[in-house]
């Protein structure tokens, strides 16, 4: 359980540098896809009718570009740079469709550090099994600030 729960922080700016990789590898299963679409009450018949879709360029459903995006921040605020950061800007491409069941290998890497504006830019690339690009993209994140002595002082956590 997540709250009440102080976590570590990621890693702080200056503790980054250029170059920094994530290999991360994630397969998409029914139920990921479900709790997406129920969360998001997303009910496009692209993602889910396979009759719907094996009338369209696809062929059989596909995964939300949304959900994938998901992944790449979840990556973000789990690992590089963890947990306290916030995605600022992202620009992101999706070349090729992502399947049901697919398994998706995202390469990160740090491309710039900014300790002045606070702020690292982080490269992403996805591939699927047939090693073609599915997914590639730029972040800017604001990694975790380090943190003052509250002294005494709390603050509800949610």
């Amino acid at each position: 359980m997540l709250l009440g729960k102080k976590r570590k922080l990621g890693r702080k700016i200056e503790e980054m540098t250029v170059g920094e990789k994530l290999t991360l590898t994630e397969k998409i299963e029914d139920k990921d896809l479900l709790l997406y679409l129920g969360l998001t009450n997303d009910s496009n018949p692209l993602y889910i009718q396979h009759d719907y879709a094996s009338q369209t360029p696809f062929k059989k459903p596909i995964v939300p570009s949304a959900m994938l995006t998901g992944i790449i921040t979840s990556a973000i605020s789990k690992y590089l740079p963890g947990p306290g950061s916030q995605v600022l800007k992202q620009t992101i491409e999706f070349p090729k469709p992502v399947y049901h069941y697919a398994t998706i290998q995202f390469l990160f890497e740090v491309s710039d550090v900014h300790p002045k504006s606070h702020v690292v830019t982080i490269e992403v690339q996805a591939t699927n099994e047939e090693d073609e690009t599915v997914i590639k993209g730029t972040i800017e994140v604001c990694p975790p600030h380090k943190l003052e002595k509250m002294n005494g002082h709390t603050l509800e956590n949610f």
